[in-house]
């Protein structure tokens, strides 16, 4: 049960954006990622971003607002606060979300949740469309091994959890909340617990997705990891299905990681996102941090839209089209699925015409 498509994608519902895009029209992103802090409370072992430094830096948040009522006006239309920190460690945070969605973008969030107090959540539950989670075991001992923190943190976001469902509950709010657990050998065998404190709690969701290697990351203790041994979790989570909570077990994502393909050697997504890091860093991918071939510009220096229709961008674009062999970026990227579908409508098969 994956009603937010979360193992495949949702470009299909921007076909205006899409067909600007195919007619060869400089279009701007719909969705972007973007780093509020570089700090962060944890240390997993996992951590695709531990080449970042765990930094100290924060978006300035006034030049950041300004940005994002200019991005709204251009058409971005969501923004996920994630990115090398954790995003509730900004002090302005909720100034931040608030602004966000008044600008006329979606707001989401990937956390650890140990910060999502229940101050917090009163201030921006109703602005936010979803909380995604992450919570990589069903035991405060596997949590704090995995998330190399202390085991009172795993408490910690279970309460704060508790406090925003019943928070949604009262006020109505439409937020989605839900879990994430990346698959790993250290916590399979609590992946259906889990799932169980999941519905428990009152959340919309668990996903369970595999891990993916980051070309750039210190950390290498999972690249050689398969997913065919992992299958016969899902009948156990599939039972936990109900009208209210869903398991969204990215099989297809975990056999696209077996099978180590992509069928397009070329990144067609690049024109539908971005990211902005903790120094307010404008970047083509994310798998490219601190990669000058991938820098479009800084929010603190010029406007977003000096940035999109700049020199470097432009310059990224077509480096990307003539020498970027995508079949050997990282697998399983944020981009995939938008890819492979963008490839087919480029690269059309034959007999298309018989719909």
């Amino acid at each position: 049960m994956d009603k937010y498509r979360i193992d495949s994608h949702k470009l299909m519902f921007h076909p205006e954006r899409v067909a600007d895009w195919h007619r060869g029209k400089n279009i701007y992103p719909i969705y972007m990622e973007v780093s509020p802090s570089g700090a962060c409370n944890h240390r997993c072992l996992y951590c695709g971003l531990d080449f970042m430094g765990y930094q100290a830096k924060f978006l300035e948040t006034g030049i950041f607002k300004k940005r994002l009522t200019e991005m709204g006006k251009l058409g971005l239309k969501s923004i996920m606060y994630a990115g090398e920190g954790e995003p509730f460690l900004h002090k302005d945070i909720v100034e931040i979300v608030n602004h966000t969605k008044n600008s006329g973008i979606d707001v989401a969030f990937t956390t650890n949740a140990v910060f999502l107090k229940k101050e917090i959540a009163k201030d921006i539950l109703q602005n936010t469309a979803w909380i995604k989670v992450s919570i990589n075991g069903a035991t405060k001992e596997t949590y704090a091994k995995i998330h190399r923190c202390k085991e009172q943190d795993f408490d910690n976001v279970i309460n704060n959890l508790n406090a925003a469902v019943k928070i949604r509950k009262e006020n109505k709010h439409k937020c989605a909340l839900g879990m994430q657990l990346l698959l790993l050998p250290d916590n399979s065998h609590e992946a259906v617990k889990l799932a169980k404190l999941a519905k428990d709690l009152g959340l919309d969701y668990l996903v369970i997705k595999p891990y993916s290697q980051h070309p750039q990351s210190k950390t290498k203790k999972y690249r050689s990891i398969k997913y065919n041994d992992f299958s016969y979790l899902a009948d156990d989570l599939a039972k936990l299905n109900s009208k209210e909570f869903s398991v969204i077990f990215r099989i297809n994502t975990m056999e696209k990681w077996d099978k180590a393909e992509k069928g397009y050697n070329r990144c067609l997504a690049l024109p539908f996102w971005s990211y902005i890091d903790s120094e307010g860093n404008v970047w083509g991918c994310s798998v490219f941090l601190k990669d000058d071939r991938f820098y479009y510009g800084n929010i603190y220096e010029s406007t977003f839209k000096e940035i999109w229709e700049g020199k470097r961008r432009k310059a990224s674009l077509e480096w990307s089209q003539d020498k970027l062999d995508a079949s050997k970026c990282r697998l399983n990227c944020r981009m995939d699925e938008i890819n492979r579908y963008l490839w087919g409508i480029k690269n059309p098969q034959n007999h298309i015409n018989f719909i």
